[in-house]
């Protein structure tokens, strides 16, 4: 575990971050806010928050995007300089990217979000019983990554899985399930590749932002790998069992726009 001291700097860099979601902070920057040289800072926080600085730093940037996009009525264009780019085109690029969406589509399909306010009966596919945790069977398809999720205070509402490139929830996972509760699942054709597991348990409304607009909600659990699952050849090393937390402020941020994901896996479940 990190020493407290270490968690209090990679904070105020966050927090500093958080003040400066309109623009670029250099490493050196950051490095100066948390007393620390670059290098050590770097790799400080990478330990601690799970990705480098610079990537935590736009991926609150989109999600203030989001947030902008989803609540205000300002131009793509003025929410495209508000988070700090200079090219709308480059701005359309790694928001469509990172979120799922292209910036106007996301704002456009809110209304057409159907989203249940409560669970339904089931979901398409259910998982099998976990294994181990630690290993997989194999498929010609691919690897099958089974595991289970725990946690003691979560509320009711949907449970997203999924497998991404970093430890951050943004672009469209590799694979990735709903589950109505904690409890086992299983990812079925997971190509070779080194991946990280995210969970995120939401609770249900019938209000679609609450689901694209997740990350101050302090009913929302997550969980996320301490390293990569690495796949090859159909096997599995590495943790396949999350344990959900809220969430803390060294934890990127949900990026992607989960009631996409969320409607694609409840299709055919009602």
């Amino acid at each position: 575990m990190a020493a407290t001291g270490s968690v209090l700097a990679v904070e105020r860099v966050i927090g500093a971050m958080h003040e400066r979601l309109d623009g670029a902070l250099t490493l050196d920057e950051m490095a100066e806010v948390a007393h620390l040289s670059p290098f050590h800072f770097a790799r400080l926080f990478r330990d601690i928050a799970g990705v480098p600085p610079g990537a935590f730093h736009t991926a609150l940037r989109l999600v203030e995007a989001k947030r902008l996009l989803l609540t205000t009525e300002i131009s793509v264009t003025d929410v495209c300089f508000a988070v700090g780019y200079r090219s709308l085109g480059t701005f359309t690029t790694r928001f469509t990217h990172l979120v799922g969406l292209p910036p106007g589509r996301l704002r456009d399909r809110v209304p057409d979000l159907d989203i249940p306010r409560t669970a339904p009966q089931h979901v398409a596919e259910a998982a099998p019983e976990p294994g181990t945790g630690e290993a997989s069977t194999t498929s010609a398809a691919g690897a099958l990554v089974r595991g289970s999720i725990a946690g003691n205070d979560v509320t009711p509402g949907p449970l997203f899985v999924g497998l991404f490139p970093t430890s951050i929830a943004q672009g469209r996972p590799v694979i990735g399930t709903l589950l109505l509760a904690p409890g086992p699942y299983a990812l079925a054709g997971v190509p070779d590749g080194s991946y990280f597991l995210v969970a995120a348990a939401l609770p249900w409304s019938g209000n679609p932002l609450a689901y694209l607009l997740p990350n101050d909600d302090e009913r929302l659990r997550i969980g996320r790998s301490a390293g990569p699952l690495r796949v090859r050849q159909g096997r599995v090393s590495g943790g396949c069992d999350l344990v959900l937390r809220p969430r803390q402020p060294t934890d990127p941020p949900l990026v992607v726009a989960l009631p996409s994901l969320l409607c694609a896996r409840l299709q055919g479940t009602r």
